[in-house]
């Protein structure tokens, strides 16, 4: 799917196969290709076909890099189509194993709180929480969900504040405040009799759809190329024409860094990076049909490393190395050139 395709413009049936057909032809990247392709199906409504897929890379066994993930989308997905027994089980499974990746905790978390179990949904939060959460400092990116998921069920709780629910307070970057995005009131509201309580709040619900439909139209990172310094140098070697996109190693590493910052400060989310290899170049041209001495064809390479989930987030969090390879912290290198 095109990362400008709008959500509700796309005919999920046929983005999943399109999605299976390309996990045929790299199988080394089917697990992700898969999983987004159950997600497809899951949208247009076909929830048994969703699951045939998560069983389909469940039986891979040890081979998978993320098997807490998709048992967790596994058991959101059965229950809703009324398989509740065989999803508590998967979710009860998923919290003895304690996973250390966030995700398989959120999606079990809010299993629970979209079916009003919002205790056991809290308590869910809670234990990610204590395993996961640092104890001082900032979180790490990864774990804001956790943060968020839980102030919102122990606000629909009626709970008072904890030292958590005020560090979720503090990394909110949102326009509306916590407390209001996750007040019950909220939703009464739609119900009043009152004009203008009801205009007020579709407004601020169509404020806050603008930003999820943003993120369900760019299921994949906005990518920039990098080619480590061996694959570049090879790259122009044989293709001399690649010279004026990449006329040095140098340029080519200060060239992604100011895109990458352009980009995000036009407020294009969700940014990345892909490295690319010759022969993956290579053959991702004759897949094609045209030849890797385009230049026109390097964004598409881009593009689709990322669909395969070959993408890297952009910029590296706080301490990480440097994306460029270098091995520097990302702070002490090209993150600390001036914007």
């Amino acid at each position: 799917m095109r990362s400008d395709t709008p959500a509700e413009n796309v005919d999920h049936t046929a983005e999943a196969a399109r999605l299976e057909r390309t996990a045929g032809l790299y199988p080394e990247d089917a697990e992700a290709l898969l999983l987004r392709a159950a997600a497809h199906l899951e949208l247009a409504g076909d929830r048994p076909a969703a699951t045939t897929l998560y069983d389909r890379l469940i039986a891979t066994g040890d081979s998978l890099e993320h098997p807490h993930l998709i048992r967790a989308r596994k058991a959101a997905n059965l229950w809703e189509y009324d398989h509740e027994a065989e999803a508590r089980a998967i979710i009860e499974g998923i919290r003895v194993a304690a996973p250390r990746d966030p995700l398989p905790w959120v999606i079990v978390a809010e299993a629970l709180e979209s079916h009003d179990e919002l205790e056991a949904a809290q308590d869910t939060f809670t234990q990610a929480a204590y395993l996961l959460l640092p104890p001082e400092g900032e979180p790490p990116y990864s774990t804001r969900p956790l943060l968020f998921g839980r102030h919102r069920v122990r606000r629909m709780l009626g709970l008072p504040h904890d030292d958590w629910d005020a560090l979720a307070d503090t990394l909110n970057t949102a326009p509306v405040p916590l407390d209001e995005l996750h007040d019950p009131k909220r939703v009464w509201s739609l119900g009043s009799s009152n004009p203008a309580e009801l205009q007020a709040e579709i407004s601020r619900l169509h404020a806050e759809l603008g930003t999820y439909r943003e993120a369900l139209s760019r299921p994949f990172p906005v990518a920039v190329l990098h080619w480590p310094a061996p694959e570049l140098a090879e790259l122009v070697a044989d293709y001399p024409t690649l010279t004026e996109e990449y006329p040095s190693y140098e340029d080519h590493l200060a060239t992604i860094e100011t895109s990458l910052r352009e980009l995000s400060a036009s407020g294009t989310p969700n940014l990345g990076i892909v490295t690319g290899t010759v022969p993956s170049y290579e053959a991702f041209a004759a897949s094609e049909g045209t030849s890797p001495a385009d230049p026109t064809l390097l964004p598409q390479y881009a593009t689709t490393l990322a669909a395969r989930g070959r993408a890297v987030p952009w910029p590296p969090e706080r301490g990480e190395a440097c994306w460029c390879g270098s091995g520097a912290a990302y702070g002490e290198c090209h993150g600390a050139q001036p914007a």
